[in-house]
């Protein structure tokens, strides 16, 4: 794996021709958790996919679509035209220095405009392919909840598995009280229209028991679930990278 950290000399020399560009966030989780939980999330991913491609990493941008979250101080959100306006212009000032393959990861689950970009970014460029970590369904989802033992899990955002995330990523930052609530089933038509603040008790989707388990016992939740989680996106990453590339650039 190479990153930002690498000299241009060293990526040259490398002969790599595969990028990781990466998407986190700057949201609110709560009243309790900080708000950079999904850059680091995306930062997992990156750092995976680049050992798994020898690729080149680059810096995770920090900000996203985040509307939903808007009205709680401190989150940023940006329109999805200016995000994906910005990676098209990483992407194309990589493949003019012989960048071929892209893989790109989110890890913001509103990240909605990201299937639109892929489509549109193929179409639009030939001689290149940009592809998501998608190609094993929800299998690596469900393996990892198992592993966490997180079965029966019922959140969108800042309940049980994000307090586990955090208490793995960035314990220091973490205040274990108990937050959220049952979100009522009916309001999640209205998920994609208002604002959360308005849906949910205190932004947080889902629930968080100070009394469930121990700190240890959250980090270690945390820690098997991301860890079975992005190796089970990591499986076949590269065969489907590969097999991606060839068949669109291929004459035939």
């Amino acid at each position: 794996m190479l990153s930002y950290k690498n000299s241009t000399k060293e990526l040259l020399e490398s002969g790599t021709d595969t990028a990781i560009l990466s998407v986190g966030a700057t949201e609110q989780f709560g009243p309790y958790l900080p708000m950079h939980l999904d850059t680091l999330i995306a930062e997992l991913y990156a750092e995976a996919y680049g050992k798994e491609l020898n690729a080149y990493v680059l810096p995770t941008l920090p900000f996203n679509t985040s509307e939903e979250h808007a009205n709680c101080k401190g989150t940023v959100t940006v329109s999805p035209n200016v995000l994906t306006n910005m990676l098209e212009e990483i992407i194309v000032n990589l493949n003019r220095q012989g960048f071929k393959k892209f893989v790109l990861c989110c890890g913001h689950g509103g990240s909605y405009w990201e299937a639109a970009f892929i489509k549109h970014i193929n179409y639009k460029y030939q001689d290149l392919i940009v592809i998501t970590p998608h190609h094993n369904g929800r299998t690596p989802w469900e393996e990892a909840i198992k592993a966490a033992g997180l079965e029966g899990l019922n959140e969108m955002h800042g309940g049980l598995l994000s307090v586990c995330t955090a208490m793995w990523l960035c314990p220091e930052l973490v205040k274990l009280k108990s937050m959220g609530s049952d979100v009522p089933t009916e309001n999640r038509i209205y998920a994609d229209y208002i604002f959360w603040d308005k849906l949910t008790k205190d932004g947080c989707w889902g629930k968080f028991d100070e009394n469930s388990f121990t700190p240890e016992e959250l980090a270690e939740k945390g820690k098997k679930f991301w860890t079975t989680f992005i190796s089970k996106k990591c499986e076949g990453l590269k065969s489907v990278l590969e097999e991606a590339y060839r068949k669109k650039t291929s004459r035939s």
